[in-house]
Parts: C-alpha cells; sequence; structure tokens
C-alpha cells in the first residue's frame, strides 16, 4: 500500500475534508485529516473511525505502521 493508495481511499471516505498523508518509504505513514464528520466526536473516536476504514489492510497486514492526527473542520 503506497501513501497515494492510503490518500485515494481517505478522500473517498471523507469528502471536503483537508488531508494530507507522508510516508519516506510507503511502511510508516503520517496521516492529517481535518474533516467535519469529527464533529462531536472525542480524539480517541476520531482515530477510531479513521482506522476503520482501513481494517480489511490491518487484518491482512498489508498495512501497519499509521500515525494519526485528526481534527475536527469548523
Amino acid at each position: 500500500m503506497t501513501a497515494k493508495d492510503l490518500l485515494t481511499k481517505l478522500e473517498k471516505e471523507y469528502p471536503q475534508s483537508i488531508i494530507n498523508v507522508h510516508s519516506e518509504d510507503d511502511v510508516h505513514f503520517e496521516v492529517y485529516i481535518e474533516s467535519i464528520s469529527f464533529k462531536g466526536l472525542t480524539r480517541v473516536e476520531q482515530h477510531q473511525q479513521v482506522m476503520k476504514v482501513f481494517s480489511e489492510e490491518l487484518k491482512t497486514g498489508e498495512l501497519h505502521a499509521l500515525a494519526l492526527k485528526t481534527k475536527e473542520k469548523k
């Protein structure tokens, strides 16, 4: 899975959001998402919501190193 793959999947799940995906090796990823979808959610709930997007990839091991920063978009 590449950074572009992650970005594409996140853009589909979180339209009209600010999303940045960074990876120097396509193994370790840093993701920033600012979305109105996070309204009223705690930071933990926001992260859980994003992790669900990649549940299959996390299960299979295709994705395993994902650092998240999330923020409610106002």
